[in-house]
């Protein structure tokens, strides 16, 4: 199992990465370490942050979809109808955009932390981006 140390804003949490469920978006995220980002408040799926990615193509497709995404797991929607993103649920969410609902590869879970998720999430509603950095833990 390979875990990785989220930095967000001023929180820090640990998560493993979902290498049976998803592994070809695993493999191309693991490549991409250490992920340096801002993210921020979702626009219209609820209660989450996203990085927007734009038409950035990694070459996925889907694995294993969801649109809703419980509190702590992150998703990565690989592009298509809307931009390359990642989500990541801190309360309840409803992934989509303004073409309508979207899905995306559950990717990794936040094991330690989560009690700092909510903290986070209104944050960066009331106060905007924040740094994000992803690396593997030691």
């Amino acid at each position: 199992m390979t875990k990785l140390k989220i930095t967000a804003g001023p929180f820090t949490f640990y998560g493993k990465l979902e290498e049976e469920a998803a592994p070809k978006t695993v493999a191309v995220f693991k490549s991409l370490l250490p992920y340096k980002e801002k993210i921020i408040h979702v626009r219209w799926s609820g209660e989450g942050c996203w990085i927007p990615l734009g038409d950035l193509d990694l070459g996925l497709s889907y694995e294993n979809h969801t649109s809703h995404p419980a509190p702590g797991e992150f998703i990565l929607y690989p592009g298509g109808i809307s931009e390359t993103e990642i989500l990541l649920a801190y309360g309840g969410v409803d992934f989509a955009s303004k073409v309508g609902q979207l899905a995306g590869n559950h990717f990794l879970t936040i094991t330690e932390g989560r009690e700092n998720l909510v903290a986070l999430g209104k944050m960066t509603l009331w106060q905007g981006a924040q740094d994000i950095l992803f690396e593997l833990a030691e």
